[in-house]
């Protein structure tokens, strides 16, 4: 007797899925994860230029990998899922080194640090209580979380520029305060929404 949904005479294993979930956009997403580790080695050897280079090319990759999900259309929940993930492992690896590494020319603040890994901790700690409490629910970048991934990265490329020319810059601080300004207004944001059991508006 055949079971539904295999085809005749065919094993279990070769019956096709219904949809790819390692599509391209999602290999190109694990491969910017990926350099996370290769940038952190890098500033840890005081190759500035070449952490520079690895940081470049994952921007392009974040870029490159909605641009393939949209244009062939393999938009996929674990695509939705690894993206800000990617992204997050990403900052947060540089985040560290760019602080605490050795001998750097310039350097994230110890302060921007500390509040930027705060308020990952807060937004997760916030999103796994609603979840557990009120059932799964999917909250979407605010325009706030948004701004606040945009001046992080651009922190990060600012300092390693800088350290890649050995060149301090005191302007720099404007932009840290900047971030630390956005970040502290999206953690709230997310709270707020989580308190309210709203989840924002997905992204077109």
């Amino acid at each position: 007797m055949l079971q539904r949904g295999r085809p005749p005479g065919r094993p279990f294993f070769f019956a096709p899925m219904a949809a790819p979930i390692l599509t391209l956009a999602n290999q190109i997403t694990l491969v910017r994860m990926g350099l996370a580790p290769l940038l952190v080695v890098l500033v840890l050897a005081r190759e500035m230029k070449w952490a520079l280079a690895v940081f470049v090319v994952a921007g392009l990759t974040d870029l490159f990998d909605g641009l393939v999900a949209r244009r062939s259309g393999q938009r996929t929940a674990l695509g939705a899922m690894l993206d800000p993930l990617a992204d997050k492992v990403l900052l947060t690896s540089c985040f560290i080194a760019l602080t605490w590494g050795p001998d750097l020319a310039v350097a994230i603040p110890v302060w921007l640090t500390v509040v930027t890994l705060s308020r990952d901790a807060i937004i997760i700690a916030s999103v796994a209580l609603i979840n557990l409490a009120y059932g799964r629910r999917v909250f979407y970048p605010s325009v706030l979380g948004k701004l606040t991934t945009v001046s992080q990265i651009v922190s990060v490329a600012a300092v390693l520029l800088l350290d890649a020319v050995g060149r301090p810059l005191p302007a720099l601080r404007y932009l840290f305060l900047a971030t630390v300004v956005v970040t502290v207004g999206s953690a709230l944001h997310y709270v707020y929404l989580a308190s309210t059991g709203r989840t924002g508006t997905p992204a077109p």
